[in-house]
């Protein structure tokens, strides 16, 4: 797979490793001589490392130095030191086994480098290379629009049509809805069903569909073109996933699960039937759950997660129906900050968590809800592929995404 898209940080770091490590390889380069250094990727389930040199003496230190390109607020580099029997010549290896620390998502680019000493204190180092973990089973297509590098290989001209189509639909949306945008390239890998998609990740669960890997600015989803209404639905949710997601990052804080979801959700337009009923049976029942209870994660259970995200999306609807745009976008800059909870909406709106609690549950209760809808066919949750779990799932791994790894 050709890469469309370098990615300028990783590509800086690059740089200015090659600048600090230079002078060390030209110091020591007549007695410690780097044979070859190459990489070898088994996607999905590893990145093995190669190194061949030689030097006059024995050799007794090799380190294998690499990180990966993803949003952070550190750089952070990691090294393994590798275990050989000490000698001229040396050929060794590392694996990063994937199983063992969870995966990476496809395109992810990482930077390698060794560094290795000799008994007489001699030391070099190679230049800094990146490298891509691409999944080279399929022959990707790809097509650039703005910010957006979508892959795909399976389908006809009138399917990544639809596609593009969706997510320039999707972008428009939260601009003018929400204020949010792109600050960062996107890449989208359309797998050509759930079950290749389900093929290019560590352990996945059975009903995976969709997930945005968002510290990557990376979207995995599995899209047959016999299926293209539910996978529109699932790009346009795991899409503002990343948008807001680049529009609030920050070290100090997350955005409460309901808003995250709820804005995911509300992108994908009209509520769900089986969303709809879940909330008018929570307010006929007064069993409505609490903003607050919705700012962390959903519950597992099917009927609790239903009823979370249909509130997630009747509290975005009702903060952008009744305050607008402006304020919207005024929310999402100060979560940026760093802001609590609590603090934020009281800064943007004048009210805190248990504030919104009371004005949204006047809103859907006055006037009367809608008549619970029975005997009709359901449609399925968004982001997912079941009728039931697929919403628990792309926020569990919403959340492994951040942390870097494909659970």
């Amino acid at each position: 797979m050709r890469k469309m898209i370098k990615r300028t940080s990783l590509l800086v770091l690059v740089i200015c490793l090659s600048l600090v490590m230079l002078p060390a390889v030209a110091q020591a380069q007549s007695e410690i001589r780097i044979l070859d250094s190459w990489a070898e990727v088994e996607f999905p389930l590893s990145f093995r490392f190669n190194l061949s040199v030689e030097s006059d003496v024995n050799i007794t230190d090799i380190r294998l130095h690499y990180a990966v390109d993803r949003q952070s607020f550190a750089q952070v580099t990691s090294e393994v030191y590798v275990e050989f029997v000490p000698s001229a010549v040396v050929e060794t290896s590392w694996t990063w086994d994937m199983r063992r620390t969870g995966g990476l998502p496809p395109g992810a680019a990482v930077v390698y480098w060794w560094t290795v000493e000799d008994a007489d204190g001699n030391r070099t180092g190679t230049v800094p290379v990146q490298v891509y973990f691409d999944d080279e089973r399929y022959s990707w297509q790809s097509r650039t629009e703005g910010e957006v590098t979508i892959y795909w290989y399976e389908g006809e001209q009138d399917f990544i049509e639809e596609i593009v189509l969706t997510v320039q639909q999707a972008l428009t949306w939260l601009a003018e809805d929400t204020g949010a945008y792109l600050k960062e390239r996107v890449e989208i890998f359309v797998y050509g069903s759930s079950l290749a998609l389900r093929g290019a990740m560590i352990f996945p669960q059975e009903w995976t569909g969709g997930v945005a890997f968002t510290r990557y600015g990376t979207i995995a989803i599995g899209i047959a073109p016999y299926n293209l209404d539910w996978g529109k639905k699932a790009l346009r949710h795991e899409l503002t996933h990343l948008v807001i997601h680049q529009m609030t990052l920050n070290p100090y804080i997350d955005l409460p699960t309901w808003l995250d979801e709820g804005l995911a959700v509300y992108s994908e337009g009209e509520l769900g039937l089986e969303f709809a009923n879940s909330l008018n049976r929570a307010i006929a029942e007064d069993r409505l759950i609490s903003v607050r209870s919705l700012s962390s994660s959903f519950s597992a259970d099917t009927e609790q997660a239903l009823l979370s995200y249909a509130q997630s999306y009747s509290l975005v609807e009702f903060l952008i129906s009744n305050y607008g745009r402006d304020k919207m976008l005024e929310l999402l800059n100060i979560f940026r900050e760093g802001s609590s909870y609590d603090d934020a909406l009281m800064k943007v709106y004048g009210f805190d968590m248990d504030g919104l609690d009371t004005l949204w549950r006047d809103y859907v209760t006055m006037p009367e809800p809608a008549e619970i809808v029975e005997g009709e066919g359901a449609r399925p949750l968004p982001g997912g592929v079941l009728a039931v779990m697929t919403g628990g799932l792309t926020l569990m791994l919403g959340l492994s995404a951040k942390s870097g790894a494909w659970r």
